[in-house]
């Protein structure tokens, strides 16, 4: 899943479109993520001990991975894959490291 926690993300599709949020949670085995302030639904809860009063409850709900796009400096942008070699001046070794990259500015998003 190339979306992640802490993710700055805009809805593309669907009855929330244009709405940003920070991404709160991934569920990557069923691609969706939880983003803050976006597709808040109600919940009608009777009164128990934790919660006397009851009433209506207000929460977020996961909206499918594919309904977002990250948020770049440009605008929203897909998401691709980098790799980058790394050397350690000390140890006189190079590293490879897998990055997300913003496709339409490049930026390293990690």
């Amino acid at each position: 899943m190339k979306i992640k926690k802490g993710d700055k993300v805009r809805v593309i599709t669907g009855e929330n479109i244009g709405k940003e949020g920070k991404v709160i949670r991934a569920y990557p085995k069923t691609n969706r993520v939880l983003v803050e302030g976006v597709n808040v639904i109600k919940k009608h809860s009777k009164p128990t001990q934790a919660n006397p009063d009851g009433g209506i409850l207000e929460f977020e709900a996961p909206i499918h991975a594919s309904n977002v796009m990250i948020v770049d400096g440009k605008g929203v942008s897909r998401v691709g894959y980098k790799t980058i070699t790394e050397t350690d001046s000390k140890k006189k070794k190079e590293t490879r490291k897998k990055v997300r990259v913003a496709k339409k500015s490049g930026e390293v998003l990690d």
